[in-house]
């Protein structure tokens, strides 16, 4: 019978590789060897879904999913936690399968692993998602980075319906997240800019004219999407890369925010690969190890007596910190 419900799970929720693959999405993307490692990434993720669908137990999952290579590791251990989010709201579920891997073997990505629980949300009812967060006390940048997964499930929704997300920039109604109702729609702002970069194959000229589509007011929050994906997942050299700072202007801090947020979590994963070394540089002119002391010197726990979150608050003290890196990139 556990076999049986597992393949109707995955019948359900589980998008096929080529239907996550850009050609699958009706994404125009060339094929080039950059594109092709851009687009193995929600195959990563489809792939560790199934696999915490189909596992019966976490040490099971955990043994498949550090098979993958360490670039690549997080967004599988993103597919499981989304699996494992799915498998707690359902009736019968266990109720702590996503608490155990992200305070066990998927701590190292806890940023991603967020990311998965926003991947479930968009695959589950809104009265649904009051579920979806486990109990992670204990559990470092918890509850202040819970809003990844706001940023994932609107990263979901871009990269699936993508005509009513981004093409029709649709503006998704407020919902109470972390008691913050007026900050949800910004949050999805920054995980449509992280798929922006995935729609349009990490394409520098291309992703910057998809940003500017939209209207003015929400681009900042578009921007720092962009950079959060451009460093953490690859995709384009430096030239290219020289091209979208230059294209970012005056949100050109907004880019280096999503810089720094993905280089601290590239390096909590103990893996920094060369492409985020080289984004760090030329994005925002620091090296790793000046924007992990950046990230780590503007933290922010609490949230403000005005109702802003925590997470706000981190990111507005990580872009004036970053004010002088800036100004000597636009110089």
């Amino acid at each position: 019978m556990s076999s049986l419900l597992g393949a109707l799970r995955k019948v359900m929720f589980a998008p096929s590789l080529a239907s996550v693959g850009f050609e699958g999405r009706g994404f125009d993307v060339p094929r080039t060897p950059s594109a092709a490692r851009l687009e193995s990434i929600p195959q990563s993720v489809v792939c560790g879904f199934e696999w915490g669908i189909d596992a019966p137990e976490l040490w099971e999952a955990e043994r498949r999913l550090d098979m993958v290579e360490p670039e690549m590791r997080g967004f599988a251990y993103e597919g499981a936690a989304m699996a494992f989010t799915i498998l707690d709201v359902m009736p019968g579920g266990r109720k702590d399968r996503t608490a155990e891997l992200m305070s066990g073997p998927g701590l190292p990505h806890v940023f991603l692993t967020y990311i998965g629980i926003g991947f479930a949300m968009a695959r589950l009812p809104r009265p649904l998602w009051k579920k979806v967060l486990p109990d992670l006390d204990g559990v470092p940048f918890h509850p202040t980075m819970s809003w990844l997964a706001v940023d994932g499930y609107a990263f979901d929704r871009a990269y699936f319906d993508t005509r009513k997300w981004v093409d029709e920039q649709f503006v998704p109604q407020p919902y109470p997240w972390a008691g913050a109702p007026a900050y949800f729609p910004r949050a999805c702002d920054q995980g449509i800019g992280r798929a922006l970069w995935f729609i349009n194959g990490g394409d520098p000229v291309k992703v910057a004219a998809a940003v500017n589509r939209f209207p003015a007011g929400r681009r900042p929050d578009l921007w720092s999407g962009v950079g959060l994906a451009s460093t953490f997942a690859g995709g384009c050299d430096r030239a290219g890369l020289l091209r979208l700072r230059e294209a970012a202007g005056e949100h050109l801090d907004e880019l280096g925010l999503g810089v720094v947020f993905a280089v601290k979590a590239r390096t909590f994963s103990s893996f920094v690969p060369p492409h985020t070394r080289r984004a760090a540089r030329a994005l925002a002119g620091l090296s790793i190890e000046e924007a992990v002391e950046l990230a780590d010197s503007t933290e922010v726990t609490e949230s403000a007596a005005d109702g802003t979150p925590a997470y706000e608050l981190w990111r507005q003290n990580i872009r004036d910190g970053l004010a002088p890196s800036v100004g000597r990139l636009s110089a």
